[in-house]
């Protein structure tokens, strides 16, 4: 019990400085926790965001058995927003996404003017009626040339020394010269690594250190409907602009071109409806947990919200093979081939509706069998059709590139030929496919 001397003693000047200096250190302490946790607020959240998010995944899913929807579960708590997501995917990625810009030596003009002779003055003289007319006429002629930046695209770092993955497309001119911006405005001298002569992929390098960079997801768990985010240098002047959408189609065969006459087969790419405009190509198509899911490749011209991307799985051994080896090896075959169908089983009087027919292409210089290469040394010719792989059927649901991808430089394979009518066996050995 308080006495009227215990309190006296202790509201003394002593007892109260030292309660005081207490409180202001306590202050001071908790100004100090709550400013680094403001400070990491976006990683904190991720981290519980990824845990709820788990957690939620885990949990039983009660689906109704006649329509197969998910039903409500009321002991599941409620979800993370959307948007909180997106938030949260965005202020992840967004450091590790870049702008790569195209300079090239373009040549320059100059302007003088030309004086013609008035044909009024020479008919009438000084006296014209007309008046006195001046003509000149401008000419330009060379002088020189200066560096212009004639292009721009995206791309993302995959390491923290500067590795990076952008669209070939974008690095195709050897003649140019590039570079790359980070977020933070910080603006580097790229080196081309390695452009893959089959994907629409290549490799650069920056001189840098500690670099932010992403984590790579699995495509191949992707699901229509899913939401993804798109991050790239929008018209080549927006950079780091941020879209959201869903998957809206996978595995699309697709032919695009840079607008230059060039054009390339892509097969199995992401359809999504997060806008995609000239400038994203190469930048990330990332899941909700900020990891690259794909490549943002392509668009289609004169339509709405119809993008599309490589998937990230199919680009993973392209990094790892510049990683190691500093270039891109992967095995070819050395043909061009058509997919057979039902539909061009029947317009041709084919005997089979699956594999893969050898095929030259439209130009003249595109051979159907690329001489010297392990499909001409196995006797491969123009016509056959190649119905498996190592037994694998060559079907829509096992497509001849990727399964020739799955292999490895120096690797032996059996194909199942029909040459001719006749079915027969072939063994080939795969090299690694040719430098750009």
């Amino acid at each position: 019990m308080f006495t009227k001397d215990s309190l006296k003693n202790f509201f003394n000047p002593e007892t109260v400085k030292i309660i005081g200096v207490t409180v202001g250190t306590m202050i001071v302490v908790f100004a100090i926790l709550f400013g680094i946790v403001w400070k990491n607020r976006a990683h904190i959240f991720g981290s519980f965001a990824t845990k709820y998010a788990q957690s939620i995944a885990s949990a039983e899913v009660k689906k109704d058995p006649e329509t197969g929807l998910v039903l409500p579960n009321p002991e599941l708590p409620a979800v993370l927003s959307n948007e909180s997501l997106v938030e949260n995917s965005v202020a992840h990625a967004n450091p590790a996404v870049v702008a790569i810009t195209i300079t090239k030596d373009v040549p320059k003009y100059k302007t003088s003017y030309q004086q013609q002779v008035d044909p009024f003055q020479q008919l009438f003289g000084d006296n014209s009626p007309f008046g006195n007319f001046n003509f000149q006429i401008p000419i330009q002629t060379p002088d020189g040339t200066e560096k212009q930046q004639v292009g721009a695209g995206s791309g993302f770092l995959v390491s923290p020394d500067g590795l990076i993955v952008t669209n070939k497309h974008v690095v195709a001119d050897k003649t140019a010269e590039y570079a790359v911006v980070l977020s933070s405005g910080k603006k580097y001298t790229a080196t081309v690594l390695a452009r893959d002569p089959i994907l629409d992929v290549a490799i650069v390098k920056i001189s840098a250190s500690g670099l932010p960079y992403l984590s790579l997801g699995n495509s191949g768990a992707l699901k229509l409907g899913q939401s993804v985010v798109a991050i790239g240098n929008a018209l080549g002047q927006f950079q780091n602009t941020i879209s959201v959408g869903v998957v809206s189609g996978l595995s699309r065969s697709i032919t695009a071109g840079d607008g230059g006459g060039m054009s390339e087969a892509l097969d199995h790419v992401i359809q999504t409806d997060a806008a995609i405009n000239p400038g994203n190509s190469g930048g990330p198509l990332l899941d909700l947990s900020g990891n690259v899911v794909g490549v943002n490749t392509a668009i289609v011209q004169g339509s709405q919200n119809i993008g599309f991307a490589l998937p990230i799985n199919s680009i993973k051994s392209v990094i790892s093979s510049v990683q190691t080896t500093g270039k891109i090896v992967r095995p070819y075959v050395g043909i061009r081939y058509q997919a057979v169908t039902p539909e061009m089983k029947d317009a041709n009087n084919l005997t089979v509706d699956y594999g893969v027919i050898v095929k030259a292409g439209q130009n003249t210089n595109e051979l159907a069998v690329i001489p010297g290469s392990p499909a001409d040394k196995a006797g491969l010719v123009e016509n056959d059709i190649i119905l498996e792989v190592d037994g694998v059927k060559i079907d829509a649901d096992h497509d001849f590139a990727q399964t020739i991808r799955a292999k490895n430089v120096g690797d032996s394979v059996v194909l199942t030929v029909l040459s001719k009518g006749t079915q027969k066996k072939v063994t080939l050995k795969l090299e690694a496919a040719p430098q750009e």
